[in-house]
């Protein structure tokens, strides 16, 4: 039997989408072939943009066992996982933290499998094969780490054992327990939090603005351009440059993915003003992309959380990833979540500091997390 082999390939291009998808187990939207080549061929993932697809693929002959995603990286935008005073350490004993490999979905911080395999391979396998494939790389190509970015805790489990640094992190996630409606959702909220967002939900109203969810064939190629135009509007207004994703990302590729995009768009004196765009799984919403005119009171919390809470009530969803960062979503029911990263440091000197911040952080974290979680808005057991 010939011996299994691991490529960085330049393009998914080169991998047919059958093969990827024979791979793929399920139905997490941003492991989807037409979705992360459409970041590339809409010129979202070039090395251009910093984000220069190297996908790590394991074949036996033409046989392809199995693939992740990975982007060599010449900064560290995008990822969510900040790790600038890493490249500062790197610079200031003369050394290049870039290119650094990566293996994540670009621009969206929503965990999720990081890898596919055939059955014949194991997952302990298929990780271990990889390592070794990527330390050749790094040698090959001086490159100075590998970065995993928001695996399962399971696959963050299996990385450490295999010497890999884990980093931990905090997100709020809103989870489903068996609720009938959102009043049923709110009725866990002690009375003054309850009021406080019913009131918010009442103020979108009084604004004379009406909200639509729109799903797959109901998004219109009209919807599509208006919502980029909001998205670019609000990216240029946060960040005083344009966003990461093109419109032809938006016109092509998503709207490409059907059923698993969710789209909420508000209308004010009969004209779209706002809109949402979430992704879904079978299981699990994500919160992605919000855009706007103008800022207006309580919309943003209306169409991206509480309109993201009544979809995956109606539809059995049982969890909610809004994205990541915003504090404020913990009164408004969305929980102190762990996430995780894991991280491969060719040079044994600065693995061991790395080693060293990582676990000192993780008490940080944890103590953060456990904290933020005394603010939740549920009122107390038997209360």
């Amino acid at each position: 039997m010939s011996e299994l082999t691991l490529e960085a390939v330049s393009t998914l291009s080169s991998i047919a989408p059958a093969q990827w998808e024979t791979l793929r187990s399920n139905d997490y939207p941003f492991l989807r072939h037409d979705f992360l080549l459409g970041l590339e061929s809409t010129g979202c993932t070039t090395a251009a943009s910093g984000w220069q697809p190297h996908h790590l693929a394991v074949r036996r002959g033409s046989t392809l066992l199995a693939a992740a995603p990975a982007y060599l990286k010449s900064h560290s935008y995008g990822e969510y996982v900040f790790d600038w005073a890493w490249a500062d350490a790197w610079r200031r004993i003369g050394l290049d933290y870039y290119p650094k490999l990566v293996t994540a979905i670009p621009f969206t911080p929503a965990t999720g499998p990081r890898v596919m395999h055939a059955q014949e391979l194991d997952a302990a396998e298929t990780w271990s094969i990889l390592l070794q494939g990527v330390q050749a790389l790094a040698q090959q190509q001086r490159l100075s780490s590998w970065h995993i970015l928001f695996p399962e805790p399971d696959v963050a489990e299996l990385l450490e054992s295999l010497g890999l640094h884990t980093r931990h992190a905090v997100q709020f996630h809103w989870f489903n327990r068996n609720y009938r409606d959102f009043d049923d959702f709110l009725a866990t909220f002690s009375s003054r939090k309850r009021k406080a967002l019913r009131r918010e939900r009442r103020r979108v109203t009084e604004q004379g603005i009406a909200l639509r969810t729109l799903t797959g064939d109901e998004i219109s190629a009209a919807d599509w351009q208006t919502f980029h135009r909001f998205y670019q509007l609000t990216y240029a207004k946060r960040s005083g440059h344009g966003g990461y994703l093109t419109r032809e990302f938006f016109t092509r590729t998503a709207a490409g993915l059907g059923a698993q995009v969710v789209m909420v768009l508000a209308e004010q004196g009969g004209r779209d003003i706002a809109g949402a765009l979430y992704f879904r799984s079978g299981d699990t919403l994500f919160g992605r992309y919000w855009g706007c005119e103008e800022e207006l009171d309580c919309l943003h919390f209306e169409a991206c959380y509480y309109r993201g809470i009544e979809y995956c009530i109606e539809q059995g969803l049982q969890r909610f990833d809004p994205g990541a960062q915003g504090e404020h979503k913990i009164q408004r029911g969305f929980e102190p979540t762990r996430t995780l990263s894991s991280h491969w440091i060719a040079h044994p000197e600065l693995s061991r500091a790395v080693g060293d911040f990582t676990r000192e952080e993780q008490v940080h974290v944890e103590t953060y997390r456990r904290e933020a979680a005394t603010l939740l808005p549920f009122r107390a057991e038997g209360s």
